[in-house]
């Protein structure tokens, strides 16, 4: 599975233009005053302007699989970079075989760069924001992580990703080069202690060459 394009909300398009251009480096696309695209790699990102929603998602950013340490210092040069286990900053999921980073955009998302070490996507290019190759991961949250699990099998054939088990509030599906994160309302977005709710999002996305479409009203 693969993530085309995303579309989240956002109380501030000029504030979050300034943080995805400075501080992540994804170039403007598009932009009138009611949203704002960006490109990052094979996915268009696109807020669209809220008021006082005060919107919070998480979602990652996959990187080159040999420049997350690059990636990391060009970031902590920019914007704090949380803590998963204090004072550990870079997260092992040895199940996955991927290691990851988070931190905060201007809206408070929970922003996760994670490098995918079975994938081969390896660059010689000096990390910038163009090096970004996706974004890989949108995390979604429901009332009934089973149940909706069992709508998105049932009308997309996603599967479990087969890496992460799955659980009573907590189910990833998907491939490695796309996942739906699908969490209990109310839980904690890792590693953050933010609780995790429902907004709009828009996703287009390919599995098995069709392109779907997923809109969560809120």
């Amino acid at each position: 599975m693969k993530i085309l394009e995303l579309e989240l909300l956002t109380d501030s398009i000029t504030e979050t233009e300034t943080f995805y251009n400075d501080v992540i480096g994804l170039q403007t696309i598009s932009k009138d005053n009611s949203s704002i695209s960006f490109v990052a790699g094979a996915t268009k990102l696109t807020f669209r302007s809220s008021e006082n929603l005060k919107p919070v998602y998480h979602f990652a950013f996959d990187v080159p699989n040999n420049k997350l340490l690059e990636a990391f210092a060009w970031i902590e040069k920019k914007t704090e970079i949380l803590e998963v286990i204090p004072p550990e900053k870079i997260a092992d999921f040895y199940n996955w075989n991927a290691k990851s980073f988070y931190f905060y955009d201007n809206n408070g998302n929970i922003l996760e760069f994670i490098a995918r070490f079975n994938l081969d996507n390896a660059s010689e290019k000096p990390f910038d924001g163009s090096s970004i190759l996706s974004v890989s991961e949108i995390g979604f949250v429901t009332k009934n992580v089973s149940q909706l699990s069992d709508e998105m099998f049932n009308k997309y054939g996603l599967s479990v990703f087969p890496k992460q088990p799955k659980l009573n509030k907590f189910i990833v599906l998907g491939t490695d080069t796309g996942l739906f994160i699908l969490v209990e309302e109310n839980r904690d977005w890792y590693p953050t202690h933010k609780k995790s709710k429902s907004f709009y999002t828009k996703v287009v996305f390919d599995s098995d060459g069709e392109t779907r479409k997923i809109e969560i009203l809120d």
